[in-house]
């Protein structure tokens, strides 16, 4: 593969607008995501971050904008949650030869990279909330992808399986060469993990390096100086105008479609 086709973006979002019913859920957003890059979008519940993951993914199609993607691109995408019929009996092995182009061996090797081998035979059932989250990361992980999108993929895991899985990360995008997108809500936890956030409120509020993030007003404002973590500060210019994220209220509230 030509270099320049290798340093060009896997994926690139323009304009993205997006509403349900009467209500803007995604309002112009634009990213770009390049090979090897781990990007983190977070902000409060309801402010649009899983409906611009399923954008994204193709799986949501927006009003208004543009989504180019790297033809061919392979996409690992580990969801927020997957429900199974608990009537059906499954093991870890056979959920995960469901998987589109699973092997024997590519499945061996991703239960004993997760530390999950001696799951293998385990119902999916009898799981526990971060057992269940390794093995759908191994599911992503079984397509070789280019792309690792995680939706909170720390959803149900204690702290210490939360600082394992947030360590593993930049691990899985060393090995694979892939760039990775994910979801979280907490900042702190994924500093160390991540090269570039989006504080997203429907709109970008503010992005940059993860240091720089968490001082600037617009993250203050959605989370609180309580949530800020004690890390050298680290300036950040921006030009774009943060009045436009006094949504708090709205922020703040459940809504059906983050």
């Amino acid at each position: 593969m030509p270099s320049e086709t290798m340093n060009s973006p896997l994926l690139q979002a323009t304009g993205i607008e997006l509403s349900y019913r009467d209500r803007k859920v995604l309002d112009h957003i634009s990213l770009t995501l390049r090979p090897g890059q781990i990007m983190t979008i977070i902000g409060p519940n309801g402010t649009g971050k899983s409906s611009l993951i399923r954008v994204l993914l193709g799986l949501l199609t927006p009003q208004a904008g543009r989504i180019e993607r790297r033809p061919g691109l392979r996409i690992g995408y580990m969801p927020q949650k997957l429900q199974l019929d608990r009537r059906m009996p499954l093991t870890v092995r056979g959920f995960l030869q469901l998987a589109k182009g699973a092997d024997f061996n590519a499945i061996d090797h991703w239960l004993q990279r997760l530390s999950i081998q001696s799951l293998a035979e385990q119902s999916v059932h009898s799981l526990s909330g971060g057992e269940w989250q390794r093995v759908l990361l191994a599911r992503a992980l079984l397509r070789n992808p280019e792309l690792l999108v995680l939706d909170e993929p720390v959803q149900g895991v204690d702290v210490q399986g939360q600082a394992e899985l947030y360590a593993l990360i930049p691990e899985l995008r060393d090995e694979l060469g892939c760039a990775v997108l994910m979801i979280s809500h907490d900042l702190h936890l994924v500093m160390s993990a991540t090269d570039e956030v989006l504080c997203l409120n429907g709109h970008i509020c503010c992005s940059g390096h993860p240091d720089s993030v968490t001082a600037d007003p617009a993250y203050l404002q959605l989370f609180g100086k309580d949530q800020q973590p004690v890390f050298a500060p680290y300036v950040h210019h921006h030009d774009h105008d943060h009045s436009c994220c006094d949504h708090t209220d709205t922020a703040a509230g459940a809504h059906k479609h983050d």
